[in-house]
């Protein structure tokens, strides 16, 4: 901290008359001043209020009543200031004025305006009046005592003037130096804590009117940026925020990065609130006499620790894109839309707008990664060149992967509307129009959100379409399809996608889980329905009987044994698909073995041509889909009842 010797006289009048002009709609007048024409002692270049009273005063031979005045300022002022100056008392070098006596303090500012007005009046009337040098010399030693007393109170104060504790102290910014009063009217609804800290509060202020004032007002500031930025710096390295440079984010692990975003997403609420909040609180309250100081106070102190804080989202985005990412970048564009307000309340000035800047620059980088994310997460399911089956046409591990991943977007719903509403996806019309109609979600999230993920969805269908192409058995391929469906309908059910694609989207798709099972309930089993006889058939002979039975069993157990390891993981799914199949099966058999066995009851080894009873087709076709293969011998089947004649 740098002490004030005396400089030349020109330098003290430049900084009285820049300070005088600063705050001369703020300051109190002192007591024994009463307003009058101040053109008639100052001249034309004065606009401080006048120093003469209303009622003449006897002085001596040539001197004004006003000379009498300035000359008692002055000498009013040189008990006070030399009292207190550490150079000249040894009794005051390491007392606090303001921590020794309220009242003192008060009087020492007081005897300062005083000063500063005799010195203008002086100005006025003999630039080269010894008077003159004694007031300059005089002032310096004030401001010199000033510095110190608020470089005092800053640091004596450090943990009671922390942003947070400030932020919860109410400051009307007006600049009334009336703090006591009023918190004497506040009675016992504040603690000591907060009392102590807004005497605190209310001395920086009025010491930093005076020295603003009195032309002082850039050192004032530059102790107050350095010692505050040190507890703003301070404040964001105890949250956990570093100055990280994108070639540093690039070497992380994405464990350790997921770290940082979790410490990040609760620091920068802290910082916003309480930090940033809490100084511009205290600068705007220090500094209520010069808006232009205040500002430019809180840009400093708040510039490099804002801008290292709000570009960290940035860094991340630029980050190498892997789809699990997008979760943590969808919560770090919430935070900072959530904190928007208060970021651009804060932030509103052009000495701050680079921060704002910042803020923006992380918002809409995040929001893009975002969207290339949910682009490329599409283009890699359509570019999945795995060739190897699924055995017995159960659920791909593509379907699984990508549904866990569009369920998981559903529940960010919301925050995925307000990026989508900003950086709309690209490729909707490649796809069918019906995919783009409004499903009339349940829950809020907009139209683009719904119609995103309906897109991928399709991506995907159209994916395991193709897959489906693999399997040599059209039939299985069917059942695959069937499956697969059935378990992303599943996958809407059990998640918020039921409210993002609407009931509309899943009867529609429901649908095609029917005409998948009937194309494979027709190609599977045609050949066992075939080997039947029409109804109302004529009577046959023997031998077409005995091809009859022949046929039908060849066909019932090739398809038995061919599906017995085909699986169907949706437990009502497959009870659907069997009821089905034993509905046009079982019976359309009872009725020609009922008809048609006693034609037969002559022939040896009716066993072996008869192998399997009408009741023993439920318990067959009750194996299936269960992806559990069995040896197949219908003779010596567990199944097998016994119901041929004797």
């Amino acid at each position: 901290m740098e002490g004030y010797g005396v400089g030349p006289m020109s330098i003290g009048f430049e900084r009285l008359a820049k300070g005088e002009r600063q705050t001369q709609t703020s300051l109190p007048q002192p007591s024994f001043f009463v307003p009058w024409n101040s053109k008639t002692v100052l001249g034309e270049t004065s606009k401080t209020s006048t120093l003469i009273p209303s009622s003449p005063t006897v002085t001596s031979p040539g001197r004004t009543f006003s000379e009498s005045m300035m000359e008692e300022s002055i000498e009013n002022a040189e008990s006070i200031i030399t009292k207190w100056d550490g150079n000249t008392s040894s009794s005051t070098k390491v007392t606090c004025l303001f921590h020794q006596s309220s009242q003192e303090a008060q009087e020492y500012l007081k005897c300062v305006r005083g000063l500063r007005r005799a010195m203008h009046f002086l100005v006025s009337q003999n630039s080269a009046s010894d008077k003159l040098i004694l007031a300059q010399k005089l002032m310096q030693m004030a401001m010199k005592r000033l510095e110190k007393e608020f470089y005092q109170i800053l640091l004596s104060n450090r943990e009671r003037l922390d942003p947070e504790s400030v932020s919860s102290l109410s400051s009307d910014g007006s600049g009334s130096s009336d703090d006591e009063h009023e918190l004497k009217k506040a009675g016992e609804s504040i603690t000591e804590v907060e009392r102590v800290s807004a005497l605190a509060m209310s001395d920086l202020r009025a010491i930093a009117e005076c020295m603003s004032s009195s032309g002082y007002g850039k050192e004032c500031a530059k102790i107050y940026k350095l010692f505050r930025k040190s507890i703003v710096d301070r404040g964001l390295y105890l949250l956990g925020i570093e100055n990280f440079k994108s070639s540093q984010i690039n070497k992380m692990h994405w464990e350790a990065l997921e770290h940082m975003i979790k410490n990040w997403l609760n620091a920068v609420k802290i910082a916003v609130k309480a930090l940033f909040t809490g100084e511009k609180i205290l600068s705007d309250h220090v500094f209520s006499a010069s808006k232009t100081i205040r500002e430019a106070c809180f840009a400093e102190i708040t510039m490099e620790g804002a801008k290292n804080l709000f570009r960290f989202p940035e860094l991340i985005a630029r980050n190498k894109k892997a789809p699990e990412r997008i979760f943590r970048l969808m919560e770090l564009h919430e935070a900072i839309s959530e904190l928007w307000p208060d970021i651009e309340t804060l932030f509103n000035v052009e000495l701050t707008s680079a921060i704002k800047l910042q803020a923006h620059s992380s918002l809409h980088k995040v929001g893009e990664s975002v969207c290339t994310l949910l682009t490329n997460f599409g283009s890699s399911i359509q570019k999945d060149s795995s060739k190897s089956l699924v055995v017995g046409g159960g659920i791909h591990p593509l379907a699984r992967s990508a549904m866990s991943f569009i369920s998981s977007l559903a529940d960010y719903g919301g925050m995925l509307s307000n990026i989508l509403a900003n950086h709309p996806p690209s490729g909707k019309s490649q796809l069918p129009e019906s995919y783009f109609e409004n499903p009339t979600p349940i829950d809020g999230p907009t139209l683009a959100v719904s119609v995103h993920l309906a897109w991928l969805i399709l991506v995907l269908l159209c994916k395991l379409d193709r897959k489906a192409e693999i399997y040599k058995d059209v039939s299985l391929s069917y059942l695959f399809l069937a499956n697969n469906l059935e378990f992303i309908i599943n996958q809407v059910h059990t998640s918020n996608l039921k409210y993002i694609l609407g009931e509309e989207w899943v009867s529609r798709h429901t649908k095609k889980i029917k005409q998948y099972a009937l194309s494979y309930e027709t190609v599977a089993w045609n050949k066992v329905f075939s080997s039947l006889p029409e109804r109302n058939f004529s009577v046959l002979s023997p031998e077409a009987v005995k091809d009859c039975f022949r046929r039908f069993n060849a066909a019932f157990e090739e398809a038995y044994m061919k599906q017995i390891s085909w699986i169907v993981p949706d437990g009502k799914l497959r009870d659907e698909l069997k009821v089905s199949i034993a509905r046009k099966l079982v019976p359309a058999y009872r009725e020609f073995y009922e008809t048609h066995l006693v034609t037969l009851s002559g022939e040896k080894n009716l066993e072996v041509l008869v192998r399997i009873a009408p009741d023993d087709l439920g318990n067959y076709l009750s194996d299936l889909f269960h992806g559990t293969p069995v040896s197949f011998t219908l003779l010596s089947s567990s199944h097998s009842r016994g119901c041929l004649p004797r």
